[in-house]
């Protein structure tokens, strides 16, 4: 009996010390981070359609800075990195979390096509009118500024650049011929986030990288909710990136959009790492495709078709590559709110023969077109028919999958029972790269797998995804 005593006891002790051992090496593995859709942040008692009518023509602005000039240029002996291409006021979902010793609250925006995390920052020199009170790094013990000795901040691959002893950034967005394209200016700086576990309980994450922006010209994000930017595109000072790095979550990162006429009940919730639910059914997905210093998410696109009419853009080698001159490409962006078909693509005009397709849809089954421009800025618009529900359906063809869109996420609908008209519009608009915006991402789960998973997505009811 002693020897079984013995025994015994050492397989428990054996288990006990595997167990410690493994929770002291365990660490975190995930992360959620609920979404607001911007239009919910907007003033005034505005019905549904009001709200979106309001951000789809905040993604209007956005056409009009849709160039993505080459990488780097300088400007009063200061670094000016990554032109993005629309301005930052017209993204659609707003992240909300709490930084510094002081847990003060900032509202920054969700953009896949940029990487700095940044915020308004006191002391001032030009800021745009913020509601909530502006961060000041001045009253927090844990913010520190970012050495120039830091690797982001020299050698060849650095982000920002050390510039009177500090290492600083000047990021514009859109066309650098534009004098007056929106920017932000700062420093870039060190500061503890603190991030919601659940409904209860905040995790603190200290010394992530991000930019304290104290001069912001040209930038106005009118209701005055919005402190800064969210970065999560493939840059080492992006979100998910720093997360990684850190080894607290896997290089990925998720999200789930409610369709944008839906009561919003639930909110959209943003996922990194373990808390990405596995999806059920056939999950589809496609490489990524990495351009010397580049980090928005680009992928191969092949081919497109409207219904069942494939346009077999896939005769033509590389039409919807990148070309020299930083235009083309096809990629993945939740900034751009709707989505985007390059009209100069090589050998055939891509976004002209889309619509095409179309307009011969619907005049086949008699629709009165809208003649005249619509609020909305879209180029091809009917009057509905009552009970009608036939909308056309488009798919992107990938290397590797097919992204398929219901009709009705490939239209944006007018309620004017107001004015005595009902009409929808193709929601697409022209560009000089093909985009997959927000719009045509409701209800779909889409997965941004930077361990070789590529871009990721399935169809799904986004009410259905809870916050923990």
């Amino acid at each position: 009996m002693a020897r079984i005593s013995v025994f015994t006891i050492a397989i428990l002790l054996f288990f006990i010390a595997s167990f410690q051992a493994s929770s002291a090496t365990s660490k975190p593995t995930g992360l959620s981070i609920k979404l607001i859709r911007r239009d919910l942040l907007f003033p005034g008692n505005l019905t549904t359609f009001q709200r979106i009518r309001r951000l789809v023509q905040l993604s209007v602005t956005a056409q009009n800075f849709d160039s993505f000039p080459s990488l780097n240029q300088s400007e009063d002996n200061v670094l000016v990195r990554l032109p993005i291409g629309r301005v930052p006021e017209s993204y659609a979902y707003v992240v909300e979390f709490k930084i510094g010793s002081q847990f003060h609250p900032v509202k920054l925006l969700m953009d896949t096509g940029s990487s700095l995390i940044w915020t308004q920052c006191e002391p001032c020199i030009q800021c745009y009118p913020q509601k909530v009170p502006i961060y000041d790094s001045r009253t927090s013990t844990s913010y520190s500024k970012l050495p120039c000795t830091h690797e982001l901040c020299q050698g060849e691959n650095n982000r920002f650049r050390c510039y009177n002893n500090e290492c600083v950034y000047n990021i514009q967005y859109g066309a650098t011929s534009r004098r007056n394209s929106p920017r932000t200016k700062g420093v870039a700086s060190f500061e503890a986030f603190q991030f919601p576990v659940d409904t209860v309980h905040t995790t603190v994450i200290n010394d992530m990288i991000f930019g304290c922006s104290n001069d912001n010209p040209n930038i106005d994000f009118a209701n005055g909710q919005i402190s800064g930017i969210l970065g999560l595109s493939r840059g080492p000072d992006g979100l998910a990136s720093q997360l990684a790095k850190r080894g607290i979550i896997e290089n990925r990162f998720s999200y789930c959009l409610v369709p944008f006429h839906d009561v919003l009940r639930q909110p959209t919730i943003l996922r990194f790492g373990d808390d990405i639910p596995l999806p059920v059914g056939n999950l589809q997905y496609t490489d990524f495709i990495l351009y010397p210093g580049r980090n928005h998410y680009y992928v191969e696109l092949l081919d497109i078709s409207v219904g069942f009419q494939k346009k077999g853009f896939e005769s033509i080698p590389g039409m919807f590559e990148l070309r020299q001159d930083g235009l083309g490409g096809s990629l993945i962006d939740s900034g751009t709110v709707v989505s985007t078909i390059d009209e100069n693509t090589i050998g055939r005009n891509a976004y002209k023969e889309v619509m095409a397709e179309f307009q011969a849809y619907y005049d086949k089954k008699n629709f009165r077109r809208k003649v005249g421009q619509v609020e909305e800025k879209f180029e091809l618009c009917y009057y509905n028919k009552a009970g009608f529900r036939d909308f056309v359906t488009m798919t992107l063809h990938f290397e590797g999958g097919d992204y398929f869109i219901d009709g009705k996420y490939m239209h944006y609908f007018a309620d004017e029972e107001e004015e005595g008209e009902r009409y929808f519009c193709v929601a697409l608009f022209k560009s000089s790269k093909t985009i997959l915006g927000a719009w045509q991402q409701q209800n779909m789960r889409i997965i941004y797998d930077m361990n070789g998973g590529g871009f990721q997505w399935i169809t799904e009811t986004c009410a259905n995804d809870h916050f923990p």
